[in-house]
């Protein structure tokens, strides 16, 4: 999959077949559309190209709300895309100039002029232009104009999508990994880098990797404890145009954290990993890990011994949830 980082650095393709969206997740429903025009470019001999917008819009057009939280971050997103098989990613940023074109100007100068489209794979409330006052009438009304076609995504379908990215975020936030997990098609993930922690976690028997994550926006499941599997990565060293996964250096399993600490202080949030039979420095090292299952919700007890019991009864659970 190639990879622009706005719509100047992509040359226009004879035969383009495109859609457009967040694809946040690249859930199920995604998966669905992603699908159709795979196909339709199978059918007419060109290439498929998916155009999406960094920041997300609502990051722009009200930066007051800081409650966006999304299900993937952008590195994330690209991965889980060329996973897909798309072969072009144009990642656009999105500014308030290009939030103001004209519908027929978005058609006219973006889609045909900057991408070539010939075809159109788009659901039917898609919106778009100045005030989202274009719409699939537009998009039909110019086709004929400006020699594209367009295939609608059925209503169904746009359904899924919406009905998945909710059930997602839902789940994620109560802690439900199963639900979130079937609704992806794959285990929920966070990445990041791992940065020096209080050490309390060693100094109980139990080391811990503690993450901070990329990105503000990134979803973070309700807190409690996990089974997890997670991967050290390499650093990244792929070009910005042609996309290659992270190199893995090392896969492990673990128990992890997510919450205030309730018994030792309760004013410190964190996202601790315990990696299961490993011990070496990881300072600085990015992980992402993947969340495999819910195994019980964050508490306080009446005693660190206590909290440390229950921990061992934790570890054992989730040893045999991984390894039966």
């Amino acid at each position: 999959m190639k990879i622009y980082r706005n719509l100047q650095e992509f040359i226009p393709l004879d035969t383009a077949v495109v859609t457009i969206g967040t694809f946040d997740g690249v859930h199920i429903g995604h998966q669905k559309i992603i699908s159709t025009l795979k196909k339709c470019a199978n059918e007419l001999g060109g290439e498929t190209v998916l155009l999406t917008f960094f920041p997300h819009p609502r990051m722009i057009l009200h930066p007051e709300d800081d409650s966006l939280r999304l299900i993937s971050d952008l590195s994330e997103k690209i991965e889980l895309l060329a996973a897909s098989g798309i072969d072009h990613l144009i990642i656009t940023p999105f500014t308030r100039d290009f939030s103001n074109l004209t519908p027929e100007a978005y058609i006219r100068d973006i889609l045909v002029g900057k991408i070539g489209t010939k075809k159109m794979v788009i659901g039917y409330d898609h919106r778009f232009g100045k005030d989202r006052e274009g719409s699939m009438r537009d998009l039909l009304k110019f086709s004929a104009i400006y020699g594209y076609a367009v295939q609608e995504i059925p209503e169904q379908d746009i359904n899924d999508v919406a009905v998945s990215s909710s059930k997602i975020r839902e789940a994620l936030v109560n802690g439900d990994i199963a639900t979130a997990n079937t609704y992806l098609g794959y285990p929920f993930e966070l990445t990041g880098t791992i940065v020096r922690g209080e050490q309390l976690g060693r100094g109980l028997g139990f080391p811990t990797a503690n993450m901070q994550v990329d990105e503000p926006y990134k979803l973070i499941p309700g807190f409690g404890i996990y089974a997890v599997e997670a991967a050290i990565l390499a650093p990244s060293n792929h070009s910005d145009d042609v996309f290659s996964p992270p190199e893995v250096l090392k896969t492990l399993y673990g128990m992890n954290y997510i919450g205030n600490r309730p018994t030792i202080d309760g004013l410190n949030f964190s996202i601790e990993t315990h990696l299961f039979d490993f011990d070496e420095d990881l300072y600085g090292k990015r992980m992402r890990i993947k969340f495999l299952h819910f195994v019980r919700s964050d508490q306080k007890f009446d005693s660190v011994e206590a909290m440390v019991a229950q921990i061992s009864i934790d570890e054992k659970n989730i040893r045999s949830l991984i390894f039966r």
